[in-house]
């Protein structure tokens, strides 16, 4: 079936093996020596200190999964827009030895570690039975090997705690900003409705659809089609006018249901299950129906879920912002 190439096919289309033929070189500094190294990724940081190169080494990764590199940055940059004066200097000083000084630049760490980390994979989703729209914790929050507590939602309660740890000056061995990099990607993993998809599909990885006339996934088609082709055909190719856009939204026709995305319902902050049964419920609605293998989506689709898709990442970016402001100025 032909479909009409939206302009995104053309200048931002990325495969599951980036194109080499960008080649931007990214700048390390390894025991007092620069050395440079080719990637796909644009430049993130330079490593201040010789004892973080081999966290930056994992930095230039390329990675396909969360929100995309601009949906995490984009739920990071609406994050800081709620920052209080406490918390922006103290997400400047975890950030520190990294050498950046933008926490949304470094929100795909996660991703870009994850074949380094292992352990971490688990922690980037919470998929529900396939019968299911709902998230249960005891039932859905389990990794391969039946461990309670080894998915997104039990990841943000891990990195919460371990923030609050740093704030109250508690003896751990955790790498702090590490906890920061994995709180802030994990809060936007849990907004992307599949990340909290179907096991049997695996979240729609293994959906094949044609996103127009690309061949792809239907998790890829959320995690970054959809936002590419917005920024595409919308903000000149732009993740900053994707940005200002959401922004303006936020602060105008969705102010108030900003207030109600940063509380719990009368429950403490964070509370995760509740993003997540928000997101497969999305999934259920918006995701799913009428997509099996093979299936092309076009101008429908898009124009129909590129609000939704606003809409998640909204939550994500809120909802950071007020659990950033709430550990940073906490005492207890």
């Amino acid at each position: 079936m032909w479909v009409k190439r939206r302009n995104s096919m053309e200048v931002k289309q990325y495969s599951e093996v980036e194109s080499s033929a960008l080649n931007l070189i990214v700048v390390v500094e390894l025991s007092g020596e620069i050395e440079k190294h080719p990637s796909t990724q644009k430049p993130r940081m330079a490593c201040a200190f010789p004892f973080l190169a081999s966290l930056c080494l994992l930095l230039l990764v390329p990675a396909i999964h969360g929100w995309g590199k601009d949906g995490h940055y984009t739920t990071c940059k609406l994050a800081e827009s709620y920052f209080t004066q406490a918390t922006s200097t103290a997400v400047q000083t975890l950030l520190e030895p990294t050498g950046a000084t933008d926490l949304a630049t470094l929100c795909s760490w996660a991703d870009d570690v994850r074949e380094f980390l292992p352990w971490s994979r688990a922690l980037h989703f919470a998929n529900v039975p396939d019968d299911a729209c709902d998230f249960e914790y005891s039932r859905d929050c389990k990794d391969s090997d039946g461990n309670l507590g080894r998915c997104v939602v039990g990841a943000i309660y891990n990195y919460t705690g371990q923030l609050l740890d740093y704030v109250n000056g508690t003896q751990t061995d955790y790498n702090y900003t590490q906890s920061l990099l994995f709180l802030s990607h994990f809060l936007g993993d849990v907004h992307q409705p599949l990340h909290c998809g179907h096991i049997g599909d695996k979240g729609g990885n293994t959906i094949e659809v044609y996103w127009y006339n690309t061949k792809t996934n239907l998790h890829h088609v959320w995690d970054t089609s959809m936002i590419y082709s917005e920024e595409d055909d919308f903000y000149n190719q732009s993740v900053d006018g994707l940005v200002q856009a959401i922004n303006q939204n936020m602060t105008g026709v969705w102010s108030s249901s900003v207030q109600t995305w940063q509380t719990c319902s009368g429950s403490p902050l964070p509370c995760p299950s509740i993003y997540a049964n928000e997101s497969i419920k999305a999934a259920c609605q918006w995701a799913y129906p009428n997509v099996t293998d093979g299936t092309t989506l076009g101008d429908e689709y898009f124009d129909t879920r590129y609000p939704v898709v606003n809409w998640q990442l909204a939550k994500g970016g809120a909802r950071l912002g007020a659990l950033l402001n709430l550990i940073f100025s906490s005492s207890s």
